[in-house]
């Protein structure tokens, strides 16, 4: 008997701020407030393999912003994709993220409808106890900590309909502030005090 060989499989963490308030209704399948959605996700790769190529350590990040319901999709998306890593690398992390690749992020990916750049750039991304910084030059920055139980564990969700890491609990979060500045695209804000997810996945296909 032979085992199949997996296309990719990854393990790591993620940071995600939004424009929505403390808990982000997106998660749940409801409206984001105020209507529409800017937002990041960033996903940090402590170990991974993708068509035999180790991206151990490398960050990913979509910047995007979500028109309506999340659900619904149209997403308008711009891709920052780690500089530390090789050209081979990068190349093989767009294709996980964009879809092509399958799996449950592929899913995700498909409610992206414009994917408006792909670019490379340093990515500073720490976290440490569940709290989370990461920066893009001047185009993003965001520090944020998780919401917390009584007797000090991270605050979960669970089983929720919409999920940026599919079949992994998420910790409900703030970011004290959350800043991206691509005006060429029209994604330009700044929040304080606002939506913040972590999470650590684990993918494969």
């Amino acid at each position: 008997m032979t085992t199949a060989t997996k296309t990719y499989e990854l393990e790591g963490q993620i940071l995600e701020a939004c424009s929505c308030n403390t808990p982000c209704p997106c998660w749940i399948g409801e409206d984001p407030d105020g209507g529409s959605c800017d937002s990041f996700v960033a996903y940090h790769i402590e170990r991974g393999e993708i068509q035999g190529l180790d991206v151990s350590g490398l960050t990913l990040v979509k910047i995007v912003y979500i028109p309506g319901n999340v659900l619904a999709g149209n997403w308008r998306a711009v891709t920052y994709v780690d500089g530390k890593g090789t050209v081979e690398q990068q190349q093989a992390l767009v294709k996980v993220f964009t879809g092509e690749l399958g799996g449950a992020i592929a899913d995700l990916a498909k409610l992206v409808s414009e994917n408006l750049d792909v670019r490379v750039a340093p990515i500073e991304y720490q976290i440490k106890e569940a709290q989370g910084t990461i920066r893009i030059g001047d185009v993003l920055g965001a520090e944020m900590a998780p919401y917390r139980s009584a007797d000090g564990k991270p605050t979960k969700l669970v089983d929720s309909i919409f999920s940026t890491i599919p079949g992994s609990p998420a910790y409900v979060g703030k970011a004290s502030y959350h800043k991206v500045n691509l005006p060429e695209f029209n994604l330009t804000w700044e929040y304080n005090g606002r939506n913040a997810i972590q999470g650590e996945f684990r993918f494969e296909a």
